[in-house]
Order: C-alpha cells, then sequence, then structure tokens
C-alpha cells in the first residue's frame, strides 16, 4: 500500500498553488505538473478561509482530498500546502491542526486604502493618530537605498509618514498573527513557513512601502518565505493581466531587487489564474524565485466539463450565476457588468460557452481580453455549490468524468506552467 504524501516546506524554489474548490481536482493538477512543470514546486492543498467558508468545507477535507489525490496519481515528489488569508488566530489554530505548512497572512482589513489619494496636510493628521504606535519612521527617514536594478528608494519624511498611515496597523497586525503562528506551530513541533499579502488593496504598493513592510516584519523574526505587494496595473479575477506590460516588468524587476536585498524572500503573485501574458516577465525579473497562486480557475474549468456533459444544466448555472453576480461580486476586483455577457435565453450553447468560459483571445497583450462572462461565473463560485440542484448535480458530472475533468485541467495548467517556464530558461 502507497503511503499518502504530507505537505513540505519549498523554501524559495519556485512554486505554484492550485487552489481546488471542490476536492477533486488534484489528478489534473498532478498531470499538468508531470507534463509542464519541471523546475516548479506545485501546491496541491490550497484554499482559504472565505473559500471553505462559501464551499462548506473544512481545512481537513481540504488537505486530505488534495494529498489522497496527489498519491493515486502518483506524484512523489515535494509539494506545498497554503492555509490562504489568514486573518485571526482561530484561522491559524483551524489550518495548522489540519497539517497546513504555509500560512498566508492577510492584513489586508487594516490598511488604510485611500491613503494614496491623501494630501500632505491629511497625511499628517492621519499620522498623528496612530503615531504613538509608529516606533520605525526613525529608522528609515532621511534614508536613501539603491537598489541592484539602480533604481533608488528616497524616504522622505511624507513618504514615510504616508507608509505608516497606509500600511502601519496592517504591520502591526502581520507581526502579531505572524508570532502566533510560529507560536502554534513551535508548541505541536510543525514546520512552517510565511507569506505576507498586501495585494488585495485598490493602490499599488510602492518600493517604499514594500521595503518597509519586509523590513519590519523580518526584524521582528518573522518567517517570511514570500511577499505579495499590490503591484502596478490591474489583476482582476478570471482573466488576463490589463496594463502596461513594460512598465510592469520593470516594477517586478524593482520590487525583486527589494526581496533580494533584505530576505531573499520570494514574490508573490495573487489573482495569479489567467495571467499568461505577463508570466514570463515575472519569472524573468524575479530570476525564478516566485510564487503563482490561482483558485477560481480550477472551478470554471468544473463548469467546462459541466457544459461538454449537461448541456442543459451548463445553462441553468449561468442564469443562476448572472442572478448572483451583483451580491456575490463584492469581495472580488473584477470589472464585468451582466450586460457585458449574453443573456441565456436566445444564445446558442456554443455562444454562452465562448464567453463564458474561453479564455484567449486575439487581445493585445497587457490589454485583457472580452470574456466578461468568466467573471460572471468566478464571483459566483459558492452560490452554486452549495445550491440544492447545482451542488450535488455537479459532483455526480465530476465523478462520472473524472478523466475529462483532469485532462481539460491538464491542458489549461500547462499552458500556465510554460508561459512561467519560458521566463526561467
Amino acid at each position: 500500500m502507497t503511503t499518502t504524501p504530507q505537505p513540505a516546506l519549498l523554501g524559495l524554489q519556485a512554486s505554484f498553488g492550485f487552489g481546488d474548490r471542490l476536492g477533486n481536482a488534484t489528478p489534473g493538477h498532478v498531470a499538468s505538473m508531470q507534463r509542464c512543470g519541471a523546475g516548479i514546486a506545485p501546491i496541491y492543498p490550497q484554499q482559504s478561509i472565505r473559500e471553505m467558508a462559501r464551499t462548506n468545507r473544512q481545512p481537513g477535507e481540504v488537505m486530505t482530498a488534495a494529498c489522497e489525490g496527489a498519491r493515486a496519481s502518483g506524484w512523489t515528489l515535494p509539494f506545498g500546502a497554503d492555509a490562504d488569508h489568514l486573518k485571526t488566530h482561530e484561522d491559524v489554530d483551524r489550518t495548522g491542526e489540519a497539517g497546513f505548512t504555509f500560512f498566508t497572512i492577510d492584513p489586508s482589513g487594516a490598511v488604510d486604502q485611500k491613503a494614496d489619494d491623501y494630501d500632505t496636510d491629511l497625511v499628517n493628521a492621519k499620522f498623528s493618530e496612530i503615531a504613538d504606535s509608529i516606533n520605525w519612521l526613525g529608522k528609515y527617514l532621511g534614508q536613501t537605498v539603491e537598489l541592484s536594478t539602480g533604481s533608488l528608494i528616497e524616504f522622505s519624511e511624507i513618504v514615510c509618514r504616508r507608509a505608516a498611515v497606509k500600511y502601519g496597523r496592517a504591520i502591526e497586525h502581520a507581526i502579531e498573527l505572524g508570532n502566533y503562528i510560529a507560536q502554534v506551530q513551535s508548541v505541536n513541533d510543525r514546520e512552517f513557513e510565511i507569506e505576507l499579502s498586501v495585494d488585495e488593496t485598490d493602490q499599488p504598493t510602492t518600493l517604499a512601502e514594500h521595503y518597509i513592510i519586509a523590513s519590519e516584519c523580518l526584524n521582528a523574526g518573522m518567517k517570511l518565505v514570500s511577499l505579495a505587494p499590490r503591484f502596478i496595473g490591474d489583476f482582476e479575477k478570471g482573466i488576463d493581466f490589463k496594463g502596461d506590460l513594460p512598465a510592469l516588468e520593470a516594477s517586478l524587476a524593482d520590487h525583486s531587487a527589494v526581496a533580494e536585498k533584505l530576505g531573499p524572500y520570494k514574490l508573490s503573485l495573487h489573482s495569479g489564474s489567467d495571467k499568461l501574458s505577463m508570466y514570463s516577465a515575472f519569472a524573468r525579473a524575479t530570476n525564478g524565485r516566485f510564487h503563482v497562486k490561482t483558485a477560481g480557475t480550477s472551478y470554471l474549468e468544473v463548469i467546462r466539463v459541466v457544459a461538454l456533459h449537461e448541456e442543459a444544466l451548463f445553462r441553468e448555472i449561468i442564469e443562476f450565476s448572472r442572478s448572483r453576480y451583483d451580491i456575490d461580486r463584492a469581495t472580488y476586483h473584477v470589472s464585468a457588468r451582466l450586460p457585458d455577457a449574453p443573456e441565456v435565453q436566445g444564445a446558442k450553447t456554443e455562444e454562452l460557452v465562448d464567453q463564458y468560459l474561453e479564455r484567449w483571445s486575439d487581445v493585445p497583450e497587457g490589454k485583457g481580453f472580452t470574456r466578461p462572462g468568466r467573471q460572471i461565473l468566478h464571483c459566483t463560485f459558492g452560490s452554486v455549490l452549495t445550491h440544492d440542484k447545482f451542488g450535488p448535480a455537479i459532483n455526480t458530472i465530476l465523478r462520472e468524468h473524472a478523466d475529462t475533468y483532469a485532462e481539460v485541467l491538464d491542458e489549461h495548467f500547462g499552458r500556465h506552467l510554460d508561459a512561467l517556464r519560458a521566463g526561467m530558461n
């Protein structure tokens, strides 16, 4: 009898996270890694607390399904396990007990999302409210840091104060939760590594802000293996990158230089699904020291399997998803509007497949693509999967057509991995 593999620490190796909202995608994930993933380490068990709540799953279920799927698929190399978007002690307790090894701290709720828009007087006023708890300002004030790219980070008073207003409380929260992770894992003699996510913000993370965030967390003893800043451009769910690719690559190189200077640690790309146009640039700019996180794109391939085998159900799911979209989109960075995608009535199934599921188009690189239906489906996964009719029907289809699901996932993620590896060579 083959022993079920257990997750391990991946350190600074290039890595790729495969989110799986149902627990049956690992065979397809493994197939894509076996075919296209040389030089990249996988994370198979990966789900955020938010996603678990929306799909009525528990951390132990996520872990068991992924590890058993890896065993059954013949995976024998190391893989990680990501407890994603942790915000509370309870989140840490639940995922730590289940055996997760990679803890993603999300302090986004403590970020001042409007700080970049404040004028100098308002920054100073906001800073005065938190000054007593900010003990790090003097370490950076007036300093200039030169990066290996030749870029300079200048820590003027307004730069430091704005960083404190924007991220000060988030840094405190991240350090406190990081200390708790270390305490819990140490008491239970469990290995761990930490990722810090500050990407779920409307405004990009500046180099000075990145430098301060990472320095403070590392100085506090955080076992930081990767950090996800908010990069320039748009990283919407379910579609490709939208923005200036050359400018993004230059910015990525600077952020990577910060990570090299302070750590080293990996740069992490969240909302990484389907961002193929910028993957090679990301791999190049980081010199292969990266982590990419995907989640909802595996669910969209679930709906592709439904479309292939149960056309009527596919059409019903789209109609239901449209009815839920304006409610469920609240916690996602998306721009699709319901009028942008065709209604089910009067549309041929082929048109619905194209507009709701297809990922690739002839839109120029960096301009995204015109498939708003993908975002409509992406945001409504929880409502669909917990629906009395749709949830059981989808699970039945995936059991009956497991080979089809593995095949479409293999093809889908093969494209992702190939694009990343092109930038590593």
